[in-house]
């Protein structure tokens, strides 16, 4: 029998449901670590299962850093009016918005790059490599080593989250996910630096 104590820090920890937290703290046999990790994983699934469903809601919101250098746009879609004028998915997008104005990504997601782009990332590390004597399956390695981390610098969804570099913003997203239970979508930015 776990303690409504220990379910209740869990609650407050996560911000899912206390039924939930219950079922997670069972199978941990009380161990909120342990617990936390089940919930995540069962927010991965349940983010799959959604990820299907249509989003016809949302906000566009803005945020423009102190000093007025940065300032960020941004348009995040839910399945539905309730959802999108509360207060956790109000927070999800806060936290997008100070990702963006701090990390600078260009696109949403892998597939927003622009094929001309890949190709002239890869042009530039294959001339960094022109004069290496390592062998060629060694330099493809290389540079797709080095295409991966241009990827995750420049997309979004794949970047390190800014308050918990162990999460992607995806990662990020898929709790949301979760802890709302609807599917949620970023489609588009635009970030100003002057």
């Amino acid at each position: 029998m776990v303690s409504i104590e220990l379910i209740k820090q869990l609650r407050e920890e996560t911000d899912i449901s206390l039924a939930e937290c219950k079922k997670a703290l069972e199978e941990s046999n009380g161990d909120i670590e342990k617990a936390k990790e089940i919930l995540k994983k069962k927010g991965e699934s349940v983010a799959a299962k959604k990820s299907e469903r249509e989003v016809n809601a949302g906000l566009i919101d803005a945020y423009i850093h102190a000093g007025g250098q940065v300032g960020v746009l941004i348009k995040v879609l839910c399945e539905t009016d309730f959802v999108a004028r509360g207060d956790l998915f109000k927070e999800l997008i806060h936290e997008l918005l100070l990702q963006i104005a701090s990390m600078s990504p260009i696109y949403v997601s892998e597939e927003d790059i622009e094929g001309g782009a890949i190709e002239k990332e890869i042009e530039i590390y294959r001339e960094q490599l022109v004069n290496d004597n390592k062998p060629d399956d060694i330099k493809e390695n290389i540079i797709k080593g080095k295409l991966d981390k241009f990827k995750k610098e420049v997309c979004l969804l794949s970047q390190p989250w800014v308050k918990d570099n162990s999460m992607t913003v995806q990662d990020l997203i898929n709790d949301y996910i979760a802890k709302l239970g609807e599917n949620i979508k970023v489609k588009g930015f635009v970030r100003y630096e002057l």
